[in-house]
């Protein structure tokens, strides 16, 4: 009850009264941002919701249809990768995707408060933190964070044949998709009653294709 009172009052505070469109499914969304990539690579990009209307509409309040976890380079632009707008996606963003105490609970805020029923952990090709874990020791500053967060990925990609940096790009993005479906409570619960989807994608900077890894993709390389 007390968990229920309190969204609902953090609802009032960061989302307005306005009414907005009703919420899309997971699956929905993915068709979405699939769509949106395809005509990114096409170069047929609509630009949806980037008028003044828009501004407008979403002023009062946000309904953004899907969380993306990404990485902070430069050069993966989610609103552009995926040709949507102002207001359509909940954007968390670090080096090399490493979730952090603060991106769980930006995550957590983008589903149970905002609604967004879809999680997508997206890295990219030639990922300069991945490549770090990969091949350098030693690191200044904080940004050893990330690489020893990363480390894991880049020792399993060791083992494997193939490029070692774009192995350990997906393994990467597929061992914090399954850290963020173990994210307790919100999370879990979220997926457990089904209306929560985490996948991961990665986006290749020389197409700007983006690739969905399929569900099982940590369990196929460990075989």
């Amino acid at each position: 009850m007390k968990k229920s009172i309190y969204f609902l009052a953090l609802s009032s505070i960061f989302i307005g009264t306005q009414n907005l469109k009703a919420q899309v499914s997971a699956d929905s969304a993915i068709i979405k941002l699939k769509e949106g990539n395809e005509r990114f690579i096409k170069g047929k990009t609509i630009h949806p919701n980037q008028d003044f209307k828009r501004i407008k509409e979403v002023a009062a309040g946000q309904k953004p249809f899907a969380i993306i976890v990404g990485c902070s380079d430069s050069r993966v632009p989610s609103e552009i990768i995926f040709d949507q707008g102002i207001g359509d996606l909940f954007i968390v963003r670090t080096a090399g995707q490493v979730s952090t105490y603060a991106s769980y609970g930006s995550i957590e805020f983008g589903n149970a408060v905002l609604g967004a029923k879809l999680i997508v952990v997206i890295g990219h090709t030639s990922c300069g933190a991945v490549s770090a874990a990969c091949k350098i020791p030693d690191v200044p500053g904080h940004i050893v964070t990330l690489i020893n967060a990363i480390k894991p990925a880049a020792e399993l990609a060791k083992k494997m044949p193939g490029d070692l940096v774009e192995n350990a790009v997906k393994i990467n993005v597929a061992m914090e998709v399954k850290q963020l479906q173990s994210l307790e409570p919100v999370i879990t619960k979220a997926i457990k009653n089904g209306s929560v989807k985490v996948v991961g994608a990665v986006y290749n900077l020389n197409t700007g294709q983006v690739e969905f890894l399929p569900d099982n993709y940590m369990e196929t390389i460990q075989k």
